[in-house]
């Protein structure tokens, strides 16, 4: 316990030690708790389960659960089974809650990620009653030092009436010092934030603790749930090395050098599997500024292609997370963690002048994306923080694979079935079929980039079918409106997208 104790340092804390078991009888019915956690990193662990337990015991209460991103360790999973959320933001990836979403059993609000502690700060969303927050240590002066993810913890922090600390002698002390708080003031009353390079550092090593606020601390030790990607597939490589054809495009036309601009990926193994491509490339001394840093950030840091990244978030697999924390002193004074609305704020995503590479499940042949819903309706995981950067980067690209299930399912339709980006906000898409770069281009001149650079060409002729007719009726964006979700239609009724030509009802 000593042992324990001695990652107290604030002689004003030691005495709030309390059990998990404790701390959830806190939680009563309808109040707002703020989480941390970002994409399966740095979750509260403990204080969640017990919640749990309550609920399991026989309990009957509900919650709201705001969050950085999705939760591991099952907390996300074992909530929606317990039936004790009403409503979770701004983002979750976890099936159970996805279905629970989709039948409405609980509300889920999707949120830009860099919105959430904005909404916060203004007073616009349910105010915080209990932050939890998972931390390695408190710092004499009172910095609570978070572990693997900053997510919205410092929002939380800030803004909650209560705060429980999660310290989690599993995570490494040795991640002291990455991290880099910084809080604007409100909106109205702010300066610039003064951030102009990666690497920069602009604020303290910890969250600013309000010690009248903390109730209690807990001990876990408990490591992160490891990420679900996996490895790069040979439509993947593909997707990749269009990409890389592009860039070179980009340095041959002189907008950029081999050491291209700040680098942004999302979350998901066709994201690190693109990144990955970089490896062989002839690309170097690059630099990472994103809102989590997955596998292949570190195996470029390995290779000697990355010189620096910048995230909220540390999110590895099993063997990866063994590898990394086993040698961290190799990666410290190439990493820094930032609160995910300083990772994800437009003002220094359009400073930086980021190129951000996201994941998009379809997009139409006018280059909207969509991100978030499986036939227009049907959440997934929500926008997460593709549209910060997307709408904000120098080059807004998303990947995709051009088919799905065994070719049933075309990822480029004539109209995606729920918008998340729209035209304006996406420059290139890319699929393992090739690249279409739609800078400057109008609706009409699009069309054939993306059909015959992106389509599959099992789709490509039935594609051409809807545009030629939509012609016909004219428009800057030409439609057919009675059929511009007919291959949605056709897949739910049929099991398919494809249609015999001239019959798509």
């Amino acid at each position: 316990m000593q042992e324990k104790i001695q990652r107290i340092k604030a002689p004003q804390l030691v005495n709030r030690v309390v059990t998990a078991e404790e701390a959830a009888t806190w939680i009563e019915d309808g109040m707002t708790l703020g989480l941390s956690g970002f994409t399966r990193a740095g979750d509260a662990k403990a204080v969640p389960t017990a919640l749990v337990n309550r609920a399991e015991a026989g309990e009957r209460f509900k919650v709201n659960v705001y969050t950085g991103a999705s939760l591991g360790s099952n907390i996300d999973k074992m909530f929606a089974e317990a039936g004790i959320v009403n409503k979770r933001l701004p983002f979750q990836a976890e099936p159970v809650m996805r279905n629970k979403i989709n039948t409405g059993e609980h509300f889920f609000v999707d949120q830009h990620l860099s919105h959430t502690s904005e909404l916060l700060r203004a007073g616009a969303i349910d105010s915080i009653d209990y932050a939890i927050l998972e931390a390695i240590m408190v710092t004499e002066d009172g910095l609570l030092i978070p572990s693997t993810s900053i997510g919205n913890s410092q929002a939380f922090a800030e803004f909650a009436d209560n705060i429980i600390i999660e310290i989690n002698t599993a995570q490494p002390v040795e991640l002291e010092g990455i991290h880099d708080l910084y809080s604007p003031n409100q909106q109205g009353d702010r300066e610039p934030i003064p951030l102009t390079q990666p690497n920069q550092r602009i604020g303290t090593m910890g969250i600013p603790l309000d010690m009248d606020k903390v109730k209690g601390i807990v001990f876990t030790h408990q490591l992160d749930s490891p990420s679900t990607i996996v490895a790069p597939d040979e439509e993947t490589q593909m997707i990749a090395g269009h990409l890389l054809d592009f860039l070179r495009e980009e340095v041959k036309a002189g907008r950029l050098s081999e050491s291209l601009m700040p680098l942004q990926s999302g979350i998901g193994s066709v994201a690190n599997a693109v990144l990955h491509g970089m490896i062989d490339s002839e690309f170097h001394d690059l630099v990472v500024y994103s809102e989590v840093l997955q596998d292949a950030v570190f195996d470029l840091i390995d290779a000697g292609k990355v010189n620096f990244a910048s995230a909220c978030s540390l999110t590895l697999s099993e063997d990866k997370m063994k590898q990394v924390f086993g040698e961290f002193e190799k990666y410290r004074d190439k990493l820094i963690l930032r609160p995910q609305e300083i990772s994800n704020h437009p003002e220094i995503i359009r400073r930086l002048g980021l190129i951000a590479i996201n994941t998009a499940l379809e997009f139409d042949i006018y280059g909207n994306v969509n991100s978030t819903h499986v036939s227009g309706t049907r959440m997934m995981n929500g926008i997460g923080g593709s549209g910060d950067f997307a709408r904000n980067s120098r080059l807004g690209i998303f990947v995709t694979k051009s088919i799905a299930k065994g070719g049933d399912i075309s990822s480029i339709v004539p109209y995606v079935s729920h918008v998340d980006h729209t035209e304006h906000d996406v420059d290139v898409v890319v699929t393992e079929q090739g690249y279409a770069d739609l800078r400057g281009l109008a609706p009409r001149e699009r069309v054939p980039l993306i059909i015959e650079n992106c389509a599959h060409p099992m789709y490509r002729e039935q594609l051409w079918e809807y545009y030629n007719e939509a012609l016909e009726r004219g428009g800057q964006t030409p439609h057919v409106l009675e059929k511009a979700f007919s291959w949605h239609i056709s897949f739910k009724e049929h099991g398919t997208m494809k249609m015999p030509l001239k019959a798509q009802i």
